[in-house]
């Protein structure tokens, strides 16, 4: 509405009203509600910018109401903006609904000016203070609302500290950050084709409208886009009276963590430099200094600051990031967060909170995720590789990370696309190089620390990241990187291969083997036969998720299958969990030596032929079966008859005309292979994914499908005499029509009933089908009435609800519908909610309305996915079955589940 209220202060708002004030804006509000030190300020709402994004154009009222804010906020503090005594000076931050660090823009010490300069300058007695603060403004001003590369800007200051000969910027005199200035205008002038704007109200309009427009900066569309963030949401723009720290040794800036973010260790983390501001901190321009030097330094500080943590955290109930600014000795909070933390240390993190009595258990579980444990389960560096250690840094995201150096985030994307591994390795990063930060495996910077650009976005994306490796001089001009490394210097040029530990910020030189992780080896070895090798960090992580995934277990309603082939498949996914197979599919067993009595099978041009061929695979067949069930003994285990055409099983069409032809021209007898080609190509098929397969196999070649059955009814026999509990389930794909899973169940219960007869023992066992065709989907109360249960097949029902071929369309064009927002993440990963989703909506509910007894699971890879497993709960599934090494995900995810939906509907 384009005269509503776009403009709320800091004093009238709560944590409750992210959406409206932004996550910054809203926590700002609950500091000041709390009385906690927050300089006063107001926001300016996501609906002005949504307003704005849509007109290209500020809404009408929106300069009245700044005006009013404005007033209000000088009022309050007795200063005017801009003005040339003792100027009130104002910070213009970006602040989105969801955390995306360093996406947006920001702008400090707005309302600078040449005369403002020089009154800032007597107000606090500080020439260099006032001239230092006016050219950050005019950098940050001309590279945020003027389009001028920050790059001439750096290089301008690098150019002044190496004539003054001195260390870094903080060391430059007031004239010379006078001259700088100088330059800085210059450039603005220059590159830009305008004077740096001199109106103080002038910089704040256009300093707001810079906020707004970089909700669509391209490193902020691709952060949203990576963590699947709306476009539509907009960004609230934070404007707040700013406190210095760079003021001299007495002021300071910092971020601080309540516990530690990459490892999830009690106590305070953070990073501290004096004589600085802003974006110091978190740019890594300079290394930080640790809290408990603060406390060296200013002891009464950092303990106000200990205080007021613990109180954020209590109120929070969570790991909270802060960002802090001491001015002359006083303690300024600028801004809390929930922090991001890494899988390990959310693990670590929710059973602490359980333990201390500020979260209940249903929280500790809601508080991780299937992705984070995912992440658990990739493998480590390898122990005692014997690879040279090329120097140490920060451990700022763990995690093992193999790859070839490149220094440009651009290069990056280019090799990672060409299927390379790299390592991105800079300075420092800053959101400019997001896109070759997603393109890397892991992330090397010679400065910052724990809560640098670097640290913080590698942590998000579950990416490995040492910072702050000081004895690293990158020169990303000339592609390589010195390194004195055991009294010797050592140079990596792009291309050179390194690995990175994360968990110990080490630098190996050249590629090492990587291991299993702590999680995954506790997970199929035991904890009593691992546990006692572990380091103190790995063993808390390991013990977390050992009681958390227990948790899960309890509350969850989906029980968990697995998608498994063999006995070692079975065995494995039994030890991670998993209550029986939910999809075995037999076509895996026909490969290999197997594959030429399938031939036969195929060949056959009599009936007595054909026997034959059966007779053959029948014993091999059941031997399969044996393993598998087993392995799987007392659980159920669903076996899907062979669903592939059967041309896989013969050879390359080309390849065999190609042979027969070259057989032909040399005189040679090629009678085998012509015989063959006839078969293929009577066999080939344009579309073979909607051709004769499945359900239509066992229908046109006779004996195939009873063969299977037979054999699964014998092993069923066998281990039973054995004094076993087998659980066999039947399932038939790619049904289309009740007719043809009926005309199915009449040939597939013959067989169990001629084995029974045999043997002497009762043979029956679940019938089913997989549900992967639109036509069954919205069929499924009349293919119900022949079956015991339903799995939905996702992979082929994504597949012929899209109208794609999934080996042709990922490569073809998903990147470019990723790109331009058809997907948010392909339908292959995550289940198409509206679309497929739908799909088994409708099947489930006419399948069970009419077979009320009616079983549901699904088989496809969504059944691991963690936002899948979501809805599949919602939806009223009975079960998910992945592959092995997602059971722990899966279990994890069904118990999140049972919390998220009740508290979804505690909220309506």
């Amino acid at each position: 509405m384009p005269n509503g209220t776009f403009v709320y202060d800091f004093s009238e708002g709560n944590r409750d009203q992210k959406e409206l004030l932004g996550g910054k804006g809203a926590n700002l509000a609950e500091m000041t509600r709390l009385g906690l030190p927050v300089p006063p300020g107001f926001t300016v709402t996501t609906e002005a910018c949504r307003w704005f994004l849509t007109h290209d154009e500020e809404p009408p009222a929106l300069r009245v109401q700044v005006t009013s804010a404005l007033r209000r906020l000088e009022d309050s503090l007795g200063r005017q903006l801009g003005d040339t005594h003792d100027p009130l000076l104002v910070s213009v931050r970006s602040g989105a609904v969801f955390s995306m660090p360093g996406m947006m823009d920001t702008i400090l010490n707005v309302g600078l000016n040449d005369a403002s300069v020089q009154g800032l300058a007597e107000a606090s007695g500080d020439e260099r203070f006032a001239w230092d603060s006016y050219r950050r403004l005019i950098s940050m001003y001309g590279r945020t609302v003027m389009d001028v590369s920050p790059e001439l800007f750096s290089k301008a200051l690098e150019h002044a500290v190496e004539s003054a000969g001195v260390a870094s910027e903080s060391e430059l005199s007031a004239d010379q950050l006078r001259s700088i200035v100088v330059i800085y205008k210059e450039i603005i002038r220059t590159h830009s084709g305008r004077e740096f704007p001199q109106h103080p109200r002038e910089q704040l309009d256009m300093a707001v409208r810079a906020v707004f427009q970089s909700w669509n900066s391209e490193r902020a569309k691709l952060y949203r886009r990576r963590e699947r963030i709306a476009d539509d949401l907009g960004t609230a723009v934070n404007v707040c009276a700013m406190v210095f720290g760079n003021l001299g040794e007495d002021s300071g800036t910092g971020v601080a963590f309540t516990r530690d973010p990459a490892t999830g260790s009690p106590g305070h983390y953070g990073d501290y430099l004096a004589n600085a501001q802003g974006e110091d901190v978190v740019a890594g321009i300079r290394n930080t200094l640790t809290l408990d030097d603060l406390a060296s330094s200013n002891p009464a500080v950092a303990t106000q600051l200990a205080q007021t943590m613990r109180r954020l955290e209590t109120h929070y109930r969570d790991l909270c990031d802060i960002e802090f600014t001491v001015e002359r000795g006083k303690l300024w909070m600028l801004q809390t967060r929930v922090g991001k933390r890494t899988a390990g240390a959310a693990f670590r993190i929710a059973c602490q909170l359980l333990d201390e009595g500020l979260i209940t258990e249903d929280e500790a579980l809601a508080r991780v995720t299937g992705s984070q444990l995912a992440q658990l389960l990739v493998p480590q560096l390898a122990q005692n590789a014997g690879n040279r250690v090329l120097t140490r840094g920060i451990p700022a995201s763990p995690g093992a990370a193999v790859g070839q150096v490149v220094f440009d985030p651009a290069i990056a994307v280019e090799w990672a696309e060409s299927g390379r591994n790299v390592v991105l390795v800079r300075r420092e990063t800053n959101p400019d190089d997001l896109a070759g930060m997603v393109a890397s495996v892991g992330i090397l910077t010679a400065r910052g620390g724990k809560t640098s650009h670097a640290a913080v976005v590698a942590r998000g994306m579950g990416k490995p990241a040492v910072c702050g490796a000081e004895a690293l001089r990158v020169d990303e001009a000339e592609r390589m990187v010195t390194v004195m490394s055991e009294g010797e210097q050592i140079v990596l040029r792009e291309g050179d291969f390194v690995s990175l530990d994360g968990a110990t910020g080490e630098v190996f030189l050249g590629e090492i083997p990587v291991s299993s992780s702590p999680v995954s080896r506790y997970l199929l070895e035991g904890m009593d036969a691992v546990l006692p090798s572990l380091n103190e960090d790995d063993a808390a992580a390991v013990l977390c998720v050992d009681r958390i995934l227990k948790y899960a277990d309890t509350v969850r309603r989906l029980r968990v299958r697995a998608n498994a082939d063999s006995g070692l498949d079975a065995s494995r996914a039994r030890h991670l969990g998993a209550e029986g197979i939910g999809l075995c599919r037999t076509e895996h067993m026909f490969l290999g030596e197997r594959r030429e009595l399938v031939e036969r099978v195929i060949l056959a041009e009599t009936s007595t032929e054909r026997t034959d061929a059966l007779a053959a695979l029948a014993p091999l067949q059941r031997d399969d079966f044996v393993e598998i069930l087993r392995e799987m003994d007392g659980l159920p285990v669903t076996v899907r008859l062979l669903d592939p055409p059967l041309h896989e099983f013969l050879p390359d069409r080309s390849d065999l005309m190609v042979r027969v032809a070259l057989a032909q021209e040399r005189g040679e007898d090629a009678s085998a292979d012509e015989k063959l080609l006839i078969a293929v190509n009577r066999l080939h098929e344009s579309n073979p994914m909607l051709g004769l397969r499945g359900v239509r196999l066992g229908l046109v070649v006779p004996g195939l499908f009873a063969l299977q059955v037979r054999a699964l009814a014998e092993a069923y026999v066998e281990l039973v005499r054995a004094g076993g509990a087998p659980q066999p389930e039947i399932m038939v794909p790619l049904v289309g029509s009740a007719r043809e899973l009926r005309l199915m169940r009449e040939e597939i219960t013959g067989v169990l009933a001629e084995v029974s007869e045999h043997s002497g023992m009762e043979v029956s066992m679940p019938i089913g089908t997989m549900i992967e065709l639109p036509r069954a989907a919205l069929t499924s109360g009349r293919i119900a009435r022949a079956a015991d249960f339903f799995s939905f097949g996702t992979n082929d029902l994504t597949q012929t609800t899209w109208g794609f071929s999934r080996d042709d369309v990922e490569a073809a064009f998903f990147a470019a519908y990723l790109e331009k927002g058809v997907f948010t993440i392909s339908p292959f990963e995550t289940i198409d909610e509206i679309g497929v989703g739908r799909l088994v909506a409708i099947s489930v509910e006419e399948g069970r309305k009419s077979h009320p007894g009616l079983k549901l699971g699904v088989c496809g890879e969504h059944g691991g996915d963690p936002e899948s497993i979501h809805f599949f709960h919602r939806v009223g599934l009975d079960y998910v079955s992945a592959s092995p090494f997602r059971i722990p995900v899966a279990r994890l995810e069904a118990g999140r589940a049972v919390i998220v939906a009740a508290a979804a509907s505690d909220t309506r």
